[in-house]
């Protein structure tokens, strides 16, 4: 450990788009803050337009830099542990999971980056198996947590779950792989496989567009371990719905094509 921990190269950089998510961004940045222990981590909020007093919060919580600033991100945040530094950015206007995603992109700083959500669905303690892959067993480049491969997860809509089981199927026919959830929030990569995407899509067309990428590269080692998964309702918050389905199917072929536009 360094001196002076803020200014350490973090290991891994916790990339989390949130949008209007007041009831929860809370107590997932304290479960958040705690995983990994021992791993330099560093965590980059975009907060995409908030408009139910999210914004208000990261404000009072942690100093916080416009959109525009992103090119200095890297020398800002708010040290919360020896181990944890949080980096805030608002958007001045919602763009999209996507477009949140891509301004956390350019302003980490980790070895290693994972995306998470804002609400509780994900657990970040199946980050444990992940990382080692990855950081410690040094056997993958790229590592996808799966809701469809043996842990518990929340029964919810079929059609949800027939919907993500073809969206994977023809992506693996189409890029020749094997994978059980391409859209799944939790991808973790290399900063190594991070220089190499080129990602334009701002809406959920993200999660395509980077397992896409990176496989027609085929020079990456890909990984697939199963997570828990606590889903939510759409009372309870849920954002996707099934027009994003159709969508992804269209950004199958499309990116399949024409992988960077």
């Amino acid at each position: 450990m360094t001196d002076n921990p803020s200014k350490a190269v973090p290991d891994i950089s916790i990339l989390m788009p949130v949008y209007n998510e007041i009831e929860s961004i809370a107590a997932i940045l304290d479960i958040v803050k705690v995983a990994l222990p021992g791993v330099r981590k560093e965590i980059v909020i975009v907060d995409d337009g908030s408009k139910d007093g999210t914004r208000a919060w990261l404000s009072e919580k942690f100093s916080a830099m416009a959109e525009e600033d992103v090119g200095n991100a890297a020398a800002s945040g708010d040290v919360v542990s020896d181990e944890c530094t949080v980096r805030v950015i608002f958007h001045t206007r919602n763009k999209g999971k996507g477009g949140a995603i891509q301004t956390a992109f350019k302003a980490s700083t980790g070895a290693v980056l994972v995306i998470q959500d804002a609400d509780l669905e994900y657990d970040p303690a199946d980050w444990d198996v992940m990382y080692g892959l990855i950081a410690k067993r040094k056997v993958a480049d790229v590592v996808y947590g799966s809701r469809f491969y043996g842990k518990p997860h929340r029964s919810l809509y079929y059609h949800h779950y027939m919907a993500n089981r073809l969206i994977s199927v023809v992506f693996n026919v189409l890029c020749n792989q094997t994978l059980t959830d391409i859209e799944t929030c939790y991808k973790m990569f290399t900063r190594e496989v991070l220089k190499t995407l080129n990602i334009t899509a701002n809406d959920f067309g993200i999660e395509v567009q980077i397992s896409t990428q990176i496989a027609l590269a085929q020079r990456w080692r890909i990984y697939e371990t199963g997570i828990h998964y606590y889903g939510r309702t759409y009372h309870e918050g849920k954002k996707i719905n099934w027009k994003d389905g159709v969508k992804a199917l269209w950004y199958l072929v499309r990116f399949r094509v024409n992988p960077g536009n």
